[in-house]
């Protein structure tokens, strides 16, 4: 264990962070074990780089073959040969084109949590948790009970700079409601969207989360008496930062501070309409880094931003509205190799 400090040795990708890692393949039509990752992943994020197909995400605590889908509010799918095994160094994946169709490109991006979700009740409903303390991650899910405001605890041991929630149930879909630290606990983004973000401080229940526990209220963010999921995010010195930056419009943008050497950073135009975008070293392996790929819409692989990824920091080299319009907010999520 790296302790509560994760040094980046990589330089360039060449070493495997223990908590986090890209992945990239290509189908074969057929089933497949994808090496590499270094762990056993607890949650992974797979989509095609070649095709126009969904993004597809599956986590221990709902269980493999459990998908839901980033870019649309659809309900939870049981995809029976998606995802069908987490393994020591990767995963196990089966025949279903949108995983693994013969020929396509993919990449998955790779979480450790803490492996089976275990009883946490330190929120006022009983949530199921894996949680990775070092790295400052958790995978939560629970029921939302009758309508009206409620906690949830989340077993870090700092609160969450951002987190994703939504519906988890087969019978209902929903929006990727997301708190971001920056913003407040008034407003919301929603994964699945690429407008701006909204005034509503209903949804967190005008209330930041705390170092136990994050608020939510029932019939807003979901349905009451429903099953939800959480993913739940802290920077972690020398691994992960959730920040902010404002962009200048310019291809000589903006220096943001990582401390790190960035190995994965997905962005958001927070006060404007604008998509989210996920670059990583995997799929470039030098700058400029601009491979992009889209949370909130099922697009092929584009390369439509330019970021230099450097020793401690990310600069934009774009004047692409997603990452860079002139006197914008943007806020992000970077993690080291």
């Amino acid at each position: 264990m790296f302790g509560r400090r994760l040094i980046n040795t990589g330089g360039g990708g060449g070493s495997v962070n223990p908590y986090f890692n890209t992945v990239t393949y290509t189908g074969n039509g057929s089933t497949q074990s994808i090496s590499g990752v270094g762990f056993q992943p607890d949650f992974v994020w797979i989509k095609s780089r070649s095709a126009a197909t969904n993004h597809k995400l599956t986590d221990i605590v709902r269980g493999t073959t459990k998908a839901l889908v980033s870019n649309a509010n659809a309900a939870e799918t049981t995809d029976a040969n998606g995802l069908t095994a987490f393994g020591s160094n990767g995963f196990t994946l089966g025949s279903d084109s949108v995983y693994n169709n013969s020929g396509a490109t993919y990449v998955a991006w790779c979480w450790k949590a803490g492996g089976a979700a275990v009883t946490n009740t330190s929120g006022s409903i009983t949530s199921e948790v894996s949680a990775n303390v070092d790295a400052g991650f958790s995978v939560v899910k629970g029921n939302s009970g009758p309508e009206g405001p409620f906690t949830v605890g989340h077993a870090l041991d700092a609160a969450p700079n951002l987190y994703i929630i939504r519906n988890a149930s087969s019978d209902n879909g929903g929006e990727w409601y997301t708190y971001v630290a920056t913003l407040g606990a008034n407003k919301y983004l929603r994964l699945n969207n690429p407008d701006e973000y909204v005034f509503n401080g209903l949804v967190w229940n005008n209330t930041n989360p705390t170092t136990t526990v994050f608020s939510m209220n029932s019939n807003v963010v979901i349905t009451p008496n429903t099953n939800f999921i959480a993913y739940c995010f802290h920077s972690v010195a020398g691994f992960s930062k959730i920040g902010s930056y404002t962009g200048n419009g310019s291809a000589t943008g903006p220096t943001v501070t990582t401390d790190f050497e960035p190995a994965f950073v997905m962005i958001k135009r927070s006060n404007g309409t604008g998509n989210w975008v996920i670059l990583d070293n995997k799929r470039d392996t030098s700058n400029p880094i601009n491979k992009t790929l889209k949370p909130s819409a099922n697009a092929a692989e584009s390369t439509a931003n330019d970021i230099d990824f450097n020793a401690t920091t990310f600069q934009l080299k774009s004047t692409n509205a997603d990452t860079n319009a002139n006197g914008y907010n943007y806020i992000y999520m970077a993690f080291a190799n």
